[in-house]
């Protein structure tokens, strides 16, 4: 089949990450994609630079005209058999597909579609699939509307194989880390949702009990100078490194004893089953698809959304207890199994050949 993959976001985040790994197992099973997405923007660049078409497409703003008449233009170029949307801002374009082309479009956060429960209905009935990466990303779409029956749960996945690779004392040396100096890591984007504020707090209580924990922050984002400002007035700028982009997470969280995931709001938590993968236990929030992710005392440790003082209690049992972290490392690395690339790709291609064949029997929108 060939398919036209929509991300108009200028932005480079974990779900661009998913739509690059899906684009790449689909041409290893004989498929075609085309992405439609912001040609000078990460995702384009990256797509292009590994022998994927990528089509310039922006769209500023929900139901963007431009972006609508453009979307359709390069429809009836390709005559792709279907359309997938990866964003809310592609979804608002979904109307501008030609009459009887198939859609699908997928759901990556936690919280509901934002609009009236009218609105939000009729959207979502503009495409024919619609999948969720969570049980909790697909209550959050029928608590405004949504079919529940018209939703599939497919969850995200990551490189399971490639994190399984996690070496400590490699990762130490390169990040210059000392062998016994307690590691925290965390990776995201740095947004408020994240919690990357609630885990420096955290981290300042372990101090005052007397763990010099180093925490370790991959990603950018807004936050960043206030993350810096909130680190220096709680005096730990010399515990925490905001360590910006980088490529490769798996030295980050390989040099951890514990990954924290403090989100206040996840659609399903990948950095949490990377550091899985990597064997490390991991503490996160109660929140979204992490419930889903993390079983509380078997992968992992799940405290309540905010609570800083949980965190810090949390973090604190995996670093001072070493069975209880190998036992929970070594749970989550089969537990990690079940996230794997190949399965959300074989869960998106289920999708896909779904709709299409209630198409040619007649359905739609199923």
């Amino acid at each position: 089949m060939k398919v036209l993959h929509v991300d108009p976001e200028h932005t480079f985040g974990g779900g661009e990450t998913q739509v690059l790994a899906l684009v790449t197992h689909l041409r290893e099973h004989g498929h075609a994609s085309i992405l439609a997405t912001p040609s000078t923007g990460e995702l384009g660049t990256r797509a292009a630079a590994n022998g994927f078409v990528v089509e310039d497409l922006r769209a500023n703003y929900g139901h963007d005209l431009r972006g609508g008449v453009r979307l359709r233009r390069l429809c009836q170029a390709h005559r792709p058999d279907l359309v997938h949307l990866h964003t809310a801002r592609a979804l608002s374009l979904a109307a501008y597909r030609p009459a009887g082309m198939p859609g699908v479009v997928t759901r990556r956060m936690d919280y509901p579609p934002r609009g009236t429960r009218p609105y939000v209905g009729w959207l979502y009935r503009q495409v024919d699939g619609i999948i969720a990466v969570s049980h909790a990303a697909k209550a959050a779409m029928v608590a405004r509307g949504v079919e529940a029956e018209r939703v599939t749960v497919v969850p995200s996945g990551v490189t399971v194989d490639h994190f399984a690779l996690a070496d400590r004392a490699k990762a130490r040396a390169e990040l210059q880390i000392d062998s016994e100096r307690p590691v925290v890591s965390i990776v995201g984007s740095l947004h408020s949702r994240k919690g990357h504020a609630v885990l420096f707090r955290a981290v300042a209580a372990l101090q005052k009990e007397g763990l010099d924990v180093l925490c370790l922050a991959a990603g950018e984002g807004p936050e960043h100078e206030a993350l810096e400002s909130q680190a220096r007035s709680l005096g730990m700028s010399d515990r925490v490194r905001l360590l910006g982009h980088i490529e490769d997470v798996l030295p980050v969280l390989a040099a951890a004893d514990v990954v924290a995931q403090p989100s206040l709001a996840e659609g399903l938590g990948v950095a949490a089953v990377e550091g899985m993968a990597s064997a490390r236990p991991v503490v996160a929030s109660r929140v979204g698809g992490l419930m889903e992710t993390i079983r509380h005392g078997v992968e992992g440790l799940l405290v309540p959304i905010g609570d800083e003082a949980a965190l810090a209690s949390a973090l604190a049992s995996c670093l001072r207890d070493s069975e209880l972290s190998g036992r929970l490392g070594a749970a989550g690395r089969l537990r990690a199994a079940q996230f794997s690339t190949e399965a959300m790709a074989r869960g998106n291609e289920a999708v896909y050949e779904r709709v299409l064949s209630a198409r040619s029997s007649g359905g739609s929108n199923s």
